[in-house]
């Protein structure tokens, strides 16, 4: 299921042991443009206190209007700290990884790292180790990698919201709204309000379509021209998005549609 990011704001959030409090942000990898953690501000509980919450953390969540997870209010407490001011470096996802015990999802072949999906029933299938993990020789190498980068490489939703997006032959609009894939946690379209070239009309653009981030100029270049996009389907935010309108979109564009070549869930 397609939710929007603006759908998951003020979310509440379950521990198994009571509420923790509601969701504030998304921040996502500017890779895979997936969402690696929901902020969430933990209100009267722990004031003051904003905690990242992994997918890997949810149960199943499709159509949830409260997303429930597998971890108690203790562990929450007293996970490692994450200044939410600052970018969110390698170092402090591991230390966050290893607190969890979840897989590094920048190590291997799939969205996931080992896993397609980011829940335990695909861990336990994948058989990937769900205790604490210890450093290796990828992570050391990786981690001396980012301390010669100062680029971050997670992004805040809320910040993006707003970047304006340029096709090949002009200005397209800006983003409006990200959908994301409630099970593999990806983000499927940026919503592009057109207001000012097509008044009242909203598009999707494929994070895939992507040429090029100007993150110092909040503008999204993307390999599609302003012809293309007027021709193709347009949005209604009021209806889900169906299958159907997806399939119209990418046959219009002619892309390769992801549905086709990605891992399918196991029951």
């Amino acid at each position: 299921m397609l939710r929007t990011a603006g759908e998951l704001k003020g979310v509440t959030i379950q521990a198994t042991d009571g509420d923790i409090g509601s969701v504030q942000d998304l921040y996502f990898d500017d890779h895979s443009w997936t969402v690696r953690y929901l902020v969430v501000d933990t209100g009267t509980w722990l004031p003051g206190r904003q905690v990242l919450i992994s997918p890997f953390a949810f149960r199943a969540v499709s159509g949830a209007s409260r997303l429930q997870t597998t971890l108690t209010k203790d562990q929450i407490e007293n996970s490692p700290s994450i200044d939410t001011d600052r970018p969110v470096n390698r170092q402090r996802e591991i230390e966050y990884s290893r607190y969890y015990g979840y897989p590094y999802y920048w190590v291997g072949p799939y969205r996931w790292g080992e896993v397609a999906y980011p829940s335990t029933p695909d861990l336990a299938y994948a058989g990937v180790p769900v205790t604490p993990l210890q450093p290796n020789k990828v992570e050391e190498e990786m981690l001396a990698r980012e301390r010669e980068s100062v680029n971050p490489n997670l992004r805040s939703a809320r910040d993006v919201m707003g970047y304006y997006i340029q096709a090949t032959d002009g200005d397209l609009g800006h983003v409006e709204d990200f959908l994301v894939d409630d099970e593999t946690w990806a983000i499927r379209y940026i919503i592009v309000d057109t207001r000012n070239w097509l008044p009242g009309r909203k598009v999707l653009v494929s994070p895939e379509w992507i040429q090029r981030v100007s993150w110092e100029d909040s503008k999204v270049y993307v390999d599609l021209s302003k012809r293309h996009i007027e021709a193709a389907p347009e949005f209604d935010s009021s209806v889900p998005l169906a299958r159907e309108h997806e399939e119209l979109l990418y046959d219009h564009l002619g892309r390769p549609k992801y549905w086709k070549r990605e891992p399918r869930r196991k029951p």
